[in-house]
Order: C-alpha cells, then sequence, then structure tokens
C-alpha cells in the first residue's frame, strides 16, 4: 500500500498527551479501512503533528481520523521510505 505523510496544524500547541489520545482512537477506527497509522511524530509548541500512514489512498487515512476524533490533516503528501 502508498504511505503517507499527514500534517496538522493546531492553533495555540497541542499536549503530547492529547495526540496520544487520538493515535489511540485512530488504531481502534483503522481496520475498517484497511489503513495502518505506523508512527506520529509531535511539535507541541508549534501545535505541529506529523503522521505516518499506510493507506489505500488520502482519503481513507483522512477518513479514519474524522471517524476516530474529527482532526482531519491540513495536508497529506504521498511518500516513500528510503534508508
Amino acid at each position: 500500500m502508498p504511505l503517507f505523510m499527514d500534517v496538522h496544524n493546531i492553533e495555540g500547541g497541542v499536549l503530547a498527551a492529547d495526540v496520544a489520545g487520538a493515535h489511540a482512537a485512530d488504531l481502534a477506527t483503522q481496520d475498517a479501512h484497511g489503513v495502518n497509522y505506523l508512527r506520529y511524530w509531535v511539535d507541541e509548541a508549534a501545535g505541529k503533528i506529523f503522521c505516518l500512514v499506510d493507506a489505500p489512498d488520502a482519503d481513507a487515512a483522512n477518513t479514519v481520523h474524522r471517524e476516530a476524533h474529527g482532526l482531519v490533516a491540513d495536508e497529506i503528501y504521498p511518500v516513500s521510505e528510503h534508508s
């Protein structure tokens, strides 16, 4: 499946603990859409969240976010992994 990196911009900052809760909700929702959220990164002060997801397409990845917690990505990019 294709890999995507999505970006969330949260005005005023974000707490890593809140992001962990949202990620757990993604994990509980993802199977119904054939999606696998792999990792995420947080910049608390800047209010930035980055999610790496294996998904059939960008819409499926955003559907999981929408159903799990309502925080859809502001941007989503197809990416490929390299070492």
